[in-house]
């Protein structure tokens, strides 16, 4: 497959990569960092923009800086992620996001990709990420070309789900993205740049670039990232679960977020399981409350791997795998087995 034509830019800093976006054509013009995400949905026909506005050159979105939190640039790669374990903010309450850096694609994928771009990541759906000729062969689906979501034939919307590894974590974490236009600047949750809807799953506005992702000091916190995929490495997730919890001097937990990954259209926060945490020890009844909890809202769809049913049995059982991590079990095993089986 080949890429289809299209015009190159390769501004140097955010604000002409901004103006760039700015005087294109509405829906003409993409922003590409790694690429490893938007050029196969490009040899695809999936997307097929006119202009690229590369970013590799923009020197400010590299820049990792540690004050009263951590500030991540959006083109920081996933590999350079990962090593901030190392140095900057390397401690333990951030590291479900190091978890979920590593869990993504391969090594090759991670030295390319970067924070930004996971977070922005397409939509999936099976009967969406296919060729050009095997989509026009069903008459296309919903989000692309087509009038149907074949998912849900009945559905007003596009039911292709999130498939991004780093925002469940973010999410857990609290954490914020800077979002840069040609007119200003906001600064947003980063729960709040997605909506539930597998065609515009991003609030980030088509003019707008995603300059850095701010995580708070969490100090007393405690986070970690499961996820769930076919095979051991390199496959998107069918579910995955980003837990945080701060546990006060007693054993109760006093703060806690929980946030599943692949199970809709955007991450999705289960309130009502963290609220079953606050106040309790991380045992067993506790655990199973939470886990319990978190499956209400977990609602699969068939357009991905796995069965439905099994994948909405399976949110329990990595709730309460994250759950009792964090309550300082070793479940290194679990994860070992799971690796293996996927």
């Amino acid at each position: 497959m080949r890429l289809p034509h299209f015009r190159f830019e390769s501004p140097r800093s955010v604000a002409e990569a901004a103006e760039l976006l700015a005087g294109a054509p509405a829906g003409e013009a993409m922003l590409v960092a790694g690429g490893t995400d938007l050029l196969p949905n490009m040899k695809r026909r999936q997307q097929t923009p006119r202009t690229l506005i590369g970013l590799r050159r923009v020197a400010e979105l590299r820049q990792i800086s540690n004050g009263s939190g951590l500030c991540i640039g959006a083109g920081v790669t996933l590999a350079e992620l990962i090593h901030l374990r190392r140095g900057y903010g390397g401690r333990d309450e951030y590291r479900a996001l190091w978890q979920a850096a590593a869990y993504v694609a391969t090594p090759q994928l991670r030295n390319m990709g970067t924070v930004g771009g996971n977070l922005c990541l397409d939509t999936r759906c099976n009967y969406y990420d296919q060729n050009y000729e095997w989509r026009k062969a069903i008459d296309f689906c919903l989000k692309k070309d087509g009038a149907i979501c074949w998912v849900a034939t009945s559905s007003p919307r596009c039911l292709a789900v999130s498939s991004t590894d780093t925002a469940p974590a973010l999410i857990a974490l609290g954490a914020d993205v800077t979002l840069v236009s040609a007119s200003g600047e906001r600064r947003i949750a980063v729960a709040d740049l997605f909506q539930n809807d597998g065609i515009h799953y991003l609030t980030r506005r088509p003019d707008e670039v995603l300059t850095a992702v701010h995580l708070p000091r969490l100090d007393g916190w405690r986070s970690v990232y499961w996820k769930l995929r076919r095979r051991g490495a390199f496959d998107f997730p069918v579910l995955s679960v980003a837990a945080a919890v701060k546990v006060a001097a007693d054993g109760t937990v006093e703060r806690a977020r929980v946030v599943l990954g692949a199970v809709a259209s955007r991450p999705v926060e289960s309130v009502d399981a963290a609220a079953a945490l606050i106040g309790q020890p991380l045992n067993d009844a506790s655990i199973a409350q939470a886990a319990e909890h978190a499956a209400q809202p977990a609602r699969p769809m068939d357009n991905t791997d796995f069965t439905l049913v099994w994948r909405k049995r399976m949110t329990r059982h990595f709730v309460g795998y994250a759950l009792r991590e964090l309550r300082g079990e070793d479940m290194g095993e679990v994860r070992r087995e799971l690796r293996i089986r996927n």
